[in-house]
């Protein structure tokens, strides 16, 4: 797929010549980008987890059904696949699967915790035009990172960035969730960034998933949202964002990027278990569109379902649309508002401007808002975070030998060697 060969998908036409992001508003026959969660199998348990991460769902895609979904994908000419879980290097067929992407003319960019960035993988890795990495760091010190993302987190991520490096892969990305933490620490993850000649991507901390557990906690604060605005506007070129920050440029110019939620109009998620939801973010039945499993498969649920049909219908402005910025910022994050009890025709809750922090103040009961679906966390993970912070990342002997894992087991270690994948036996769940 091209964007030149796109075509507008809801029943009105888009303006004419109109903006590119008007355009976009309408929908495409394909996502530019579509995030897959392969796994919710993780070996950590971060605390902003927006999927909730911990333990495998034995419903899994098979390996087969994987295959499938990229053979839609290929004819539908979607261009690359953002990979993440939980940590989708875990799955025993990881690496097939991104072989299997990449023959099939689907770029791959997967999203990791390092946990499997061995020496010889970051040179396997370097030496593919058709896939990039993205490894996910919340600190730019141990002590920052390791409290979100747990004991030894920091120290994995940073020794598979210098093999990375050390294999010649330049341009990886590192991917920062920007929390009231690490926002003093922007210059720094630049500087990780410069020295490993690798690009740095920031993203915005969504109430989703165990993130909405601490998002009171962990979201910048109005006077970082500004610091980071003002940083985004000296350092935009060289910093990508995912367009996570549309909703700051009530400050004033719009920041690099189409700054419009692209939910069910440019992007989707599809989950492990094939479920295709409009945002990465909002995993809840109200934003559930169909599942890959049903007839007519992936494109049948993007092009069709009721869902993505509304998504691409001219929406109202609800109470921003009188806002001077309200055509940058477009009311700002339908996850955000949604997981934090807000009307989804009314201000982010990070809005600028102090209108969402005002709805906040006046929302009923926390019983009211919505809560994510699905909870994966590791079965001890819920009763003792919040007393002995994230459970410690823990790894298998190296040399010593184990026997073949069923693919249904829901440990997300099971069968692992840090050398490298392993395979499971095959079974039917």
């Amino acid at each position: 797929m091209t964007l030149l060969e796109a075509k507008p998908l809801a029943p009105a036409q888009p303006p004419s010549p109109g903006r590119l992001v008007d355009l976009f508003e309408y929908g495409l026959d394909a996502p530019i980008c579509l995030t897959w969660e392969l796994t919710y199998a993780c070996n950590l348990s971060c605390v902003h987890c927006l999927s909730s991460s911990g333990r495998r769902d034995p419903r899994e895609l098979s390996t087969d059904e994987c295959k499938a979904v990229i053979d839609e994908l290929e004819r539908m000419q979607v261009f690359y696949v953002n990979i993440g879980g939980g940590e989708p290097t875990v799955r025993p067929d990881f690496w097939e699967l991104v072989d299997y992407a990449t023959a099939h003319k689907v770029g791959v960019k997967f999203s990791t915790n390092g946990i499997k960035i061995t020496p010889e993988v970051a040179r396997r890795l370097a030496a593919s035009d058709y896939v990039d990495v993205q490894i996910s760091l919340d600190g730019a010190t141990a002590e920052v990172n390791d409290h979100v993302r747990g004991p030894g987190s920091y120290a994995t991520a940073m020794r598979a960035m210098q093999n990375l490096a050390d294999a010649g892969f330049t341009g990886f990305k590192i991917s920062v969730v920007c929390t009231r933490q690490n926002i003093p620490q922007l210059d720094d993850f630049k500087a990780i960034a410069d020295r490993l000649n690798a690009q740095l991507r920031l993203t915005r901390l969504r109430p989703s998933g165990r993130g909405a557990d601490v998002w009171d906690e962990l979201h910048p604060t109005a006077a970082q949202q500004r610091e980071l605005y003002d940083w985004l506007v000296a350092n935009g070129d060289n910093v990508l964002t995912g367009d996570s920050f549309f909703h700051l440029s009530a400050y004033g110019a719009a920041l690099p990027g189409l700054n419009l939620c692209g939910a069910g109009r440019v992007v989707c998620l599809i989950d492990p278990i094939g479920d295709v939801y409009a945002c990465p973010f909002a995993i809840h039945e109200e934003f559930l569109a169909g599942n890959v499993r049903s007839e007519g498969g992936f494109k049948k649920v993007w092009r069709d379902s009721e869902l993505f049909t509304r998504l691409r219908k001219p929406q109202s402005g609800g109470a921003c649309s009188s806002c001077p910025f309200f055509s940058t910022c477009k009311g700002g994050c339908m996850a955000a508002k949604f997981f934090t009890g807000l009307p989804l025709d009314g201000p982010d809750p990070e809005c600028v401007r102090g209108f969402g922090e005002e709805l906040l103040s006046q929302r009923d009961a926390a019983s009211s808002i919505p809560k994510p679906d699905g909870d994966h966390s590791h079965r001890t993970e819920r009763a003792q975070r919040k007393s002995t912070g994230p459970i410690a990342l823990t790894l298998s002997v190296r040399g010593v030998e184990r026997p073949p894992v069923s693919a249904c087991a829901e440990d997300p270690l099971a069968g692992f060697s840090p050398a490298g994948p392993t395979h499971g036996a095959n079974c039917s769940c």
